[in-house]
């Protein structure tokens, strides 16, 4: 009887031994960035990895992609939606063709302090949080936002001061939204991602040019470009996301280190990133002809493009009106 007793415990044993290795197994994440590595997208990556690596003593891998090495930009939410990679950074317009309403940081002027971007991007807040769950509908999870800076305005030879100044243009724009925007104004838009900018201006294919001001200087954009016009039209978010059926893979224990270290991270470069683009800008007016707005020149570009909002709340419906209601309400 003893003996029988002694072989069921072993077989019991042998039975729940492989679920736990299965479950602690080692786990490679490879993410794709579109920046380079020293943009502090980039930095803020390699601090996640470092800390990951070290919480989990080599259980969790991380290997960076930096530079649209493996894909660009608005191909990265398909790629990890299917599993072709473990991760990517993505700018949130590349989600717009699913999830319209994603673009509400992009209608003009909306998100206009600090304050009110930290509020809006802070995990668990009404938009965010509306914002994460329809992401996660495609098959992606977000496990942070990146703060990447505010939109400005690069221009070749004309440069840009009030709203009337783009009539004409050819610019470049990350997203619908902007393109409405620039069409109000009587510009043509011209959807190209990030790393297609430097060529794109050198060559003249587009006349202008929406983007932060922190790949300014990661891109030298400032050696393609002549003028910057502080326009600060609109809030650039990245998020970092994972493929779903890879997360609910991992053990609680691998879930717990990644969702911890990415908290941190996030924290740390919101904190960081109006320094960061100080830093920046402070460096880019050495190279370019850098022309910030007075308030009232600032107060005709709100009214020039009011219309967006608008449009914006026909074209996303339900989810883009109660977006809009809850920014009002910051």
């Amino acid at each position: 009887m003893k003996k029988c007793c002694l072989l069921a415990t072993a077989l019991l044993v042998a039975l729940f031994l492989p679920i736990s290795a299965s479950a602690e197994e080692a786990q490679t994440l490879r993410i794709t960035l579109q920046l380079p590595l020293k943009h502090h997208l980039g930095t803020n990556l390699q601090n996640f990895k470092q800390e990951v690596e070290k919480e989990s003593n080599g259980n969790l891998k991380v290997e960076i992609y930096p530079s649209a090495q493996l894909y660009k930009d608005k191909e990265v939410p398909e790629a990890v939606a299917s599993g072709a990679i473990e991760m990517g950074v993505v700018s949130v317009p590349q989600f717009a063709g699913t999830i319209p309403a994603i673009d509400i940081f992009y209608v003009p002027f909306v998100f206009d302090t600090p304050e009110k971007i930290q509020k809006a991007t802070a995990p668990g807040s009404a938009i965010r949080s509306e914002l994460d769950a329809a992401i996660l509908k495609t098959g992606t999870r977000v496990l942070w936002w990146q703060a990447y800076g505010s939109s400005i305005i690069l221009t070749k030879d004309k440069p840009v001061r009030l709203p009337g100044d783009l009539k004409g243009m050819k610019i470049r724009v990350y997203g619908k939204t902007l393109g409405d925007m620039a069409t109000t104004l009587g510009a043509a838009p011209t959807m190209l991602s990030g790393s297609q900018q430097f060529m794109a201006y050198q060559r003249g294919t587009v006349d202008a040019g929406m983007t932060g001001i922190t790949p300014v200087k990661s891109r030298k954009l400032y050696e393609v470009m002549d003028n910057m016009t502080l326009t600060y039209n609109a809030d650039i978010e990245f998020v970092v996301i994972i493929n779903e059926q890879l997360w609910q893979k991992l053990s609680d224990t691998q879930k717990a280190i990644i969702t911890k270290s990415a908290r941190r991270v996030e924290k740390e470069l919101r904190e960081k990133v109006g320094q960061i683009e100080k830093a920046d800008l402070a460096f880019v007016k050495t190279k370019m002809n850098v022309i910030s707005l007075t308030s009232e020149e600032r107060s005709l570009w709100r009214k020039a493009t009011a219309p967006v909002i608008e449009s914006y709340i026909q074209r996303t419906g339900d989810l883009g009106k109660k977006l809009i209601d809850e920014a009002a309400k910051l």
